[in-house]
């Protein structure tokens, strides 16, 4: 008897159990699937992503000093020209004339000089001639006075027609000059990769505004000038390395390094939904092509931090839930849950692991991260089994503790 019931036990168990297996099935509790993948080490390279123009790492924008009608243009767009090369000649009529006038004015007022000069040294010697006659009581007082006013006068005269000649003289400097500058000449060796004027226009003097009539730059140094979101530009710094791929060049992938951020900020879209915080940052091209041109439109991906051998998990495998979404048990008064702390907002960062067919909620401290996985530097061992999918599941399906089954790897529904 008592042998038929220990063979008796293992049977009743199984129907038990089988039976217990289809009434959950029955109430659809089968477990929520999800597919896994081993926590593993690897290489890391987070990068910061940008768009802006290729341009010569050094351009001079030529324009005129002074303004005229362009009489002639000694360049064509595309030519190379070596440093002092005549560029652009002026209408030099009216500057010319300026410098007539000027000159004739400083000759007027040098000869009102030399006069004020002969009429104070006059002065001068009736006051000496008085100043004896009245030592010897044989003038005045009154006529001393009166005489050494009048030199006095003509000492102020005079120093009056010099400080005028110093004015014409001045005046002189600036005609010549502005005549001089009728003519413009390269600064720089380089190519003139814009010319905006022709033969005829008028050229607006810098007085005005700049009025740029053409571009020398060096082609041999070229640049990516891209702008860059105010949340991403604390990661980048001076000498970071960047890939650089240039539209009009598709087949061609370029190396740079970030020679410049910008200190100050620009701002688009103000007051707008579309409203962007940016900085504009220079990247050097270490290897520039022949066929770079100015204005070419390029993305670069900019390399702010590199780990070689870390623990990483798909970035989908990260989520952020409060510790009531995770179902974890409540503390008891006084108490915390020690498995979660949550930050100053109420968020825990975790990923969900798999142990024993149901699912554990770790909280994780998370590092830097590419397009496709994201380094894990606290919470998680290796060969720990992660849910990596379905989305759905990840983001708002489990609970800790969720029975869970291995599925094919499809994603769910959002």
């Amino acid at each position: 008897m008592k042998k038929a019931l220990l063979i008796g036990l293992p049977i009743v168990a199984v129907v038990v159990a089988a039976g217990l297996t289809l009434a959950s099935r029955s109430r659809g509790v089968e477990g929520i699937e999800v597919e896994t993948e081993s926590a593993a080490r690897r290489h890391v390279v987070q990068t910061v992503t940008a768009t802006g123009k290729v341009q010569p790492m050094i351009q001079v924008n030529i324009s005129a000093d002074v303004g005229a009608k362009i009489t002639r243009l000694e360049v064509e767009e595309g030519e190379w020209v070596e440093r002092g090369t005549l560029l652009v000649e002026l209408d030099r009529e009216r500057y010319l004339a300026a410098v007539e006038s000027a000159e004739a004015n400083l000759s007027a007022a040098q000869a009102n000089a030399n006069l004020a000069r002969e009429n104070m040294i006059k002065a001068e010697k009736d006051y000496v001639r008085t100043k004896e006659l009245f030592d010897r009581n044989l003038e005045s007082q009154s006529v001393l006075d009166s005489v050494y006013a009048s030199a006095e006068v003509e000492k102020a005269r005079h120093q009056s027609a010099l400080d005028q000649g110093g004015q014409a003289r001045a005046a002189l400097r600036q005609a010549r000059d502005d005549l001089a500058k009728t003519t413009i000449f390269s600064p720089m060796a380089g190519t003139v990769s814009k010319l905006n004027k022709e033969v005829g226009e008028i050229a607006l003097g810098s007085q005005f505004q700049e009025d740029v009539i053409m571009v020398v730059s060096n082609l041999e140094g070229m640049e990516a000038l891209v702008d860059i979101d105010e949340n991403d530009i604390v990661s980048v710094s001076i000498g970071d390395e960047a890939e650089i791929e240039v539209d009009a060049l598709p087949d061609v992938k370029l190396k740079g390094r970030v020679t410049e951020i910008a200190n100050s900020a620009k701002s688009s879209g103000t007051g707008t939904t579309d409203e962007k915080t940016e900085f504009e940052v220079k990247i050097a091209i270490i290897d520039p092509v022949a066929e770079l041109r100015p204005g070419m439109t390029a993305s670069a991906d900019i390399v702010t931090k590199v780990c070689e051998d870390c623990l990483s998990v798909p970035i989908q495998s990260v989520a952020v839930r409060t510790i009531e979404q995770l179902g974890a048990e409540p503390a008891g008064e006084g108490e915390e849950d020690a498995r979660f702390v949550p930050d100053s907002e109420g968020f825990v960062e975790i990923v969900w692991i798999v142990a024993d067919g149901r699912a554990e909620a770790r909280q994780v401290k998370t590092g830097i991260q590419n397009e496709t996985h994201i380094e894990v530097i606290d919470g998680l061992g290796e060969e720990d089994q992660v849910v990596i999918g379905n989305y759905r599941a990840i983001s708002r399906d489990l609970k800790d503790g969720s029975i869970v089954s291995i599925g094919s790897g499809e994603e769910g529904e959002g």
